[in-house]
């Protein structure tokens, strides 16, 4: 069996999440807003600038800034990636919630899908790579499918997918924060 086939069965026993469209995430953002006030959440949008479907995080952190959102580290003019994640985290204040945000690869059937959990994100999974959890809350966006070569097929991503994505994960929270 290909290993990103295995990784993803592996992957799926490990934390359980769940999935859900787009309507769905004001219910998931409603329920953080209920154990923490807005100016104690902060969002951490993972990903970088230079690849179409990894900007999901980055664009999703410069949507939530658009829509007046405090606390977010991780936009398209200063993205956070690989390299900036671990210095970037470390200056989120201790007494904050954090909500993790970045493209994923799934299943052909769960693209456009959002797979919401309490449960820390494990970013670059998806592709081999070992970057620390992050947050109390995570939002892994399925952008395109996963397959062989995860690197290309995150370049090949359709760039309307991703930003529609964005779009839809920042409206949520935004609404949510301002209906508590």
């Amino acid at each position: 069996m290909p290993t990103y086939k295995r990784e993803w069965i592996r992957g799926q026993g490990r934390n359980p999440r769940k999935g859900v469209p787009g309507n769905e995430l004001f219910f998931f953002f409603s329920d953080i807003y209920k154990q923490h006030p807005p100016d104690e959440v902060t969002f951490a949008c993972i990903g970088t600038d230079r690849s179409t479907g990894d900007a999901l995080g980055p664009l999703t952190g410069t949507y939530l800034v658009e829509r007046g959102m405090a606390h977010v580290v991780g936009t398209l003019a200063s993205p956070c990636d690989a390299d900036t994640l671990e210095k970037r985290l470390a200056l989120i204040p201790a007494n904050h919630a954090i909500v993790a945000i970045d493209a994923c690869l799934g299943p052909r059937e769960a693209i456009n899908t959002y797979f919401l959990s309490d449960q820390p994100l494990l970013p670059a999974e998806s592709v081999g790579g070992k970057l620390p959890p992050v947050g109390q809350y995570s939002i892994a966006a399925v952008v395109n499918a996963n397959g062989p070569r995860p690197y290309s097929i995150l370049q090949m991503t359709s760039l309307h997918l991703v930003m529609g994505m964005a779009q839809t994960i920042a409206e949520a929270a935004a609404d949510a924060a301002r209906r508590r």
